[in-house]
């Protein structure tokens, strides 16, 4: 997906006749986004265009561009916002990734400029009821079952609301969202593990912080294998780790920094100072003499994780490796801006 790719850049605009070039070239300066004239060669330039760009506006028939991007829609996390326009400006049809790719804030942006109206047919804006992937996004809240999320998404058009069951305090909730005691009730799931079964669709907040601590050239492979068991083993959704915490001596340690770039997260680094202000976790003599600091791993994660955190995993040793797991008081809340 272009918002995915390196040095995507926001918008191309795409035309095919004279006059549909003629408003293309003009909204594209409006959009500050670049103009292709594809007559001839619309397949070679979508093939383009469907890698480098976020957002693609087509000015001309919605027929065309269905067939043309038959063979390169992935799903809507992947695919760019596809906006289709007549070349007179009259309508702007949010075609494709309304939602999460932003084609129907695209299509609002293009009817403005052209002075048309826009065309919106995703359901929960036609019906007034919350959009959930974008409330999933704005949370940081990443979907564990695609599937069930799509029957969630469903349901809630269908009956007008859903019941949602959360381990986390919840920021205030839009109407057709409502809380339930019991989470075999709920219809979305919030919480870092991933045991079950449950008849909800589990959604995971960036809630848990990994304490590392681990040997001296101590490879990005080894730590990946302790941080994947230790989640296994506890049964906690990898997809929940906001952060990694370690010792200011491994600054430089280049397999957990090459671990911590591969996943997109943020390292943490304390000094032992700060590791041994942090009471009752557990301490070791060996660590004491290498490093200053009682304990690494726990302290870290507990230290990172923020006040009212809470030591989810004691701290487990691996081959090179020792990992611990905090867990926030209330990650939700983080993400409330």
């Amino acid at each position: 997906m272009a918002a995915d790719a390196p040095n995507a850049r926001r918008c191309a605009v795409l035309a095919l006749t004279r006059g549909g070039c003629d408003q293309g070239q003009r909204l594209a300066e409006s959009l500050h986004g670049d103009f292709f004239a594809c007559k001839g060669r619309l397949a070679e330039v979508f093939a383009q265009v469907w890698r480098e760009y976020q957002e693609i506006v087509c000015i001309m028939a919605t027929g065309i561009v269905i067939r043309t991007i038959a063979s390169l829609l992935e799903d809507k996390y992947r695919d760019p916002a596809i906006v289709v326009c007549d070349e007179q400006g009259k309508f702007a049809i949010s075609l494709l990734s309304g939602h999460l790719g932003g084609a129907n804030r695209l299509a609002d942006v293009v009817a403005t400029h052209t002075g048309g109206q826009a065309v919106l047919t995703t359901a929960s804006d036609v019906l007034g009821l919350t959009a959930l992937d974008l409330w999933c996004r704005d949370l940081k809240l990443i979907i564990g079952d695609k599937d069930a999320f799509t029957k969630a998404m469903g349901k809630l058009v269908d009956q007008g609301s859903l019941n949602i069951w959360s381990t986390y305090p919840l920021p205030p909730l839009p109407p057709d969202l409502q809380t339930v005691a019991d989470q075999e009730e709920a219809d979305l799931i919030i919480a870092a593990r991933t045991e079950g079964p449950v008849k909800g669709a589990l959604l995971h907040p960036k809630s848990l912080v990994i304490g590392i601590g681990c040997n001296r050239g101590t490879s990005k492979a080894d730590i990946a294998r302790a941080v994947a068991a230790t989640c296994a083993q506890h049964q906690l959704a990898s997809e929940a780790i906001a952060r990694l915490a370690s010792i200011d001596l491994k600054q430089d340690e280049e397999g957990l920094l090459e671990f911590a770039r591969s996943h997109d997260l943020a390292l943490d680094f304390f000094t032992s100072d700060q590791l041994n202000q942090v009471e009752e976790v557990s301490t070791s003599l060996v660590v004491l003499k290498a490093t200053g600091a009682k304990g690494v791993a726990e302290p870290a994660a507990l230290l990172s994780a923020g006040p009212g955190s809470t030591l989810l995993v004691p701290k487990m040793k691996w081959t090179d490796v020792t990992t611990a797991v905090a867990e926030m008081s209330d990650p939700l809340g983080r993400q409330v801006v």
